[in-house]
């Protein structure tokens, strides 16, 4: 545990445990769509959040429920080295970010899978060439 965080989870299930349903429902959803897109990714819980990463972490689903200094509506699908990623529409942000892009849904209805379906595959390509 850090000055960031009041909690420490020690699994995926006292992580689904502590989320409100809509946002268990997108994290469930996100998880998903990223072990059919890169089936050999690993998982890990940091920041108490799931990260994936074959070679190195490709991707992070953030919870706006999970605190990390604050918290914010909806869950954060991030992309560590989105700064790589095409993204030539704009559909993700780069805030205040140099590397990392996200998009933030909060809804299920907002996840445009398709999208992230080809941001994941082409995210993991740039994992295997760098």
């Amino acid at each position: 545990m850090n000055k960031f965080q009041p909690i420490d989870f020690q699994d995926l299930d006292d992580l689904y445990d502590f989320l409100p349903p809509n946002e268990l429902q997108v994290v469930k959803a996100l998880r998903q769509l990223v072990y059919e897109c890169i089936p050999e990714v690993k998982e890990k819980l940091s920041y108490n959040v799931p990260f994936f990463r074959k070679r190195r972490t490709i991707c992070f689903i953030w919870p706006g429920s999970v605190p990390w200094g604050s918290t914010f509506e909806g869950v954060q699908f991030g992309f560590v080295k989105g700064h790589l990623l095409l993204n030539e529409d704009g559909y993700l942000e780069a805030g205040k970010r140099k590397y990392v892009r996200t998009k933030t849904f909060k809804s299920i209805q907002e996840v445009d899978f398709e999208k992230l379906r080809l941001l994941l595959y082409e995210a993991s390509l740039i994992d295997s060439e760098t």
